[in-house]
């Protein structure tokens, strides 16, 4: 089975996943405090790094495993607003972007494919989350579909019911402000299980599972 998973989701205490801006400089906006615990080193596997494997290491590690395809947000591939610009931008990655998988970046101005050595490529899409994820699993060739953020991107697959997995990483803070994961998002809490488990750094770890049917 092809599973549609949600990875490192970072959320506030009080909700928040991102900042209310992104900029060049600034790519998740006023929400950095939200990052400090994350070790991106070990998304390729935990072998990537000499440091003891902690909780939090195993988990984030899962990001990568078994991947096929990802579906992101504009503003997680960039800053830029309204038709895009000819400024030579390929994504905040420069030309090593971690994916390694065909990406699907939602936004209503598409735009011609671009495409790296590494086996990363970028494909703007203007659809609906049902025909984005078509097309994302066909590109999977088998593999599963990550649903890569942010939390508007998130919100929309989770209103369509398109979601089966979600790890979320709820960080000791309140940010006061930003993009929400739940604003208009009710009642799915009930087609899922819920495993929690906190590491000693003071995070918490959700896994969201879609029930089986009939479960």
């Amino acid at each position: 089975m092809v599973r549609t998973r949600v990875h490192n989701q970072f959320v506030s205490l009080d909700g928040y996943s991102a900042g209310e801006y992104v900029t060049f400089d600034q790519p998740i906006g006023d929400a950095s405090r939200l990052f400090g615990w994350f070790d991106g080193r070990v998304i390729e596997g935990v072998h990537r790094v000499q440091e003891p494997v902690t909780l939090d290491r195993a988990l984030f590690s899962m990001w990568g495993q078994g991947i096929g395809a990802e579906i992101m947000g504009r503003r997680k591939f960039g800053p830029q607003q309204g038709p895009w610009p000819d400024d030579g931008w390929r994504g905040w990655w420069g030309e090593q972007p971690p994916f390694k998988t065909p990406c699907f970046v939602l936004t209503h101005h598409p735009r011609e494919q671009m495409v790296f050595e590494n086996g990363t490529s970028f494909h703007f899409v203007d659809d609906t989350p049902e025909e984005v994820l078509r097309r994302a699993k066909e590109a999977a060739d088998g593999l599963d579909v990550r649903i890569g953020g942010g939390p508007t991107t998130v919100r929309q697959f989770l209103r369509a019911d398109l979601i089966d997995f979600m790890h979320l990483v709820i960080v000791p803070i309140t940010l006061g402000r930003g993009v929400s994961l739940w604003h208009d998002v009710t009642g799915f809490e009930d087609r899922f299980t819920l495993e929690s488990v906190s590491s000693s750094s003071g995070l918490t770890h959700q896994l969201w599972n879609r029930r089986s049917t009939g479960s």
